[in-house]
Formats: C-alpha cells, structure tokens, sequence
C-alpha cells in the first residue's frame, strides 16, 4: 500500500475544481448563520479563482493536499490570505499585516489537524517574509467554533465590531425566515410526491 502524505502548497491550477466545491461549505456556514446579510453564493467564480489568485503575491492562496505514494493529490482545505498596507496617518502607526480572508477545511476532513496546518504555514509563510506585522482575521459571532479554534491557535481579539438590528432589519431577517421554512417545506412536500408516485 502507498504510504499518504499531508502538506501545505501554493494554489495551482488543477485545485480550483475542489477549492470552488470548498467555497461552497464556506458559503452555506456564513447563510445558515445570517441569511438576513449573506446570499447562497460563493464569493469567487472558478475563473476568478483561476486567473486571480494563481501567482499572485498580494493574495496568496495556499492548499493542504493529501497525496498518495503515485503523487496523485486531493484537496482537503484552502487559505485565502491578503496582503494589508496601513501607511499611517496623524492617528495610526503604519502596519503591514497578513489578512486571512478565508479558511476552510473540507466537511470530510474535519477534526484531523488540517486547519491547524493551513494557520501554521501562513504564519511560517508571513515570519519568513520578515516584513508583516501581524496575521489578522475576522470571526463572524455566529462561528463559534471558528472562533475557539483561531483563540486556541493564540490569536486574541483587537477589536469588537457591534451591532443593533432596527425594525427594517428585523422585517427583512423575518421575510429571509419565512423564505426558508416555505422552500424546506416546498422540498418536503415535493419529496413526498415522488415517494407516492414510486409507490405506484
């Protein structure tokens, strides 16, 4: 039997296929947690993802891969990172940091060290740069699990961005609700009809 390995490697071409289907996951976390604010979409069309991020060294894209003994590799997780210039004014200090856009683990491969990789080689990434200040990122207050994972990583947060929902806010997040429950049953009620006419 081939012996499997696990690293962590630049984006290239032949991932999009997967980082779009990991996209997708990421996408269906952030509209169950708030479908009020996001849409069922993902952020990025594969020819995006393809022609601007492949290379590019002001948004580095990195992958962790299992491979088999053959080189034969599958995508277990993406890092969408951006490269974040403050130049400073007469209230901020100039700072260049490291911004984690988005990462994301493959439902399948969960709970096996994969997102741990994915931090861990940014942060190697952005210490051998020599040149950032820091690795920056935002939770949303719905992930809690991502939120204790970057924490027991060591990262802490700078800032609390808050909010309070007015009663426009309020009406649109009941219409996204009552949207919800009228397509669930829609697709049950559908589902039910094929069951029947499979009977006959």
């Amino acid at each position: 039997m081939s012996e499997k390995s696990i690293y962590v490697r630049p984006l290239e071409a032949q991932d999009v296929p997967k980082v779009m289907d990991l996209l997708v996951q990421v996408n269906l976390v952030h509209y169950n947690g708030r479908p009020d604010i996001f849409k069922k979409d993902t952020k990025f069309t594969a020819e995006d993802v393809e022609h601007n991020f492949i290379g590019n060294e002001m948004n580095p894209v990195f992958v962790c891969v299992e491979a088999d003994g053959d080189g034969n590799e599958t995508v277990l997780g993406h890092a969408f990172c951006e490269i974040h210039e403050n130049l400073g004014n007469s209230v901020l200090q100039a700072k260049r940091s490291l911004y984690i856009d988005d990462i994301c683990v493959d439902e399948e491969s969960r709970g096996k060290g994969i997102g741990r990789k994915l931090y861990e080689y940014v942060l190697s990434y952005a210490e051998k740069d020599g040149d950032f200040d820091s690795i920056l990122l935002n939770v949303w207050a719905f992930n809690e699990p991502a939120y204790n994972f970057y924490t027991s990583l060591g990262m802490k947060p700078q800032r609390i961005f808050m909010e309070k929902v007015l009663e426009r806010g309020e009406e649109q997040r009941g219409r996204v609700d009552a949207d919800e429950v009228d397509a669930k049953r829609d697709c049950s009620e559908f589902k039910d009809e094929e069951n029947q006419g499979g009977d006959e």
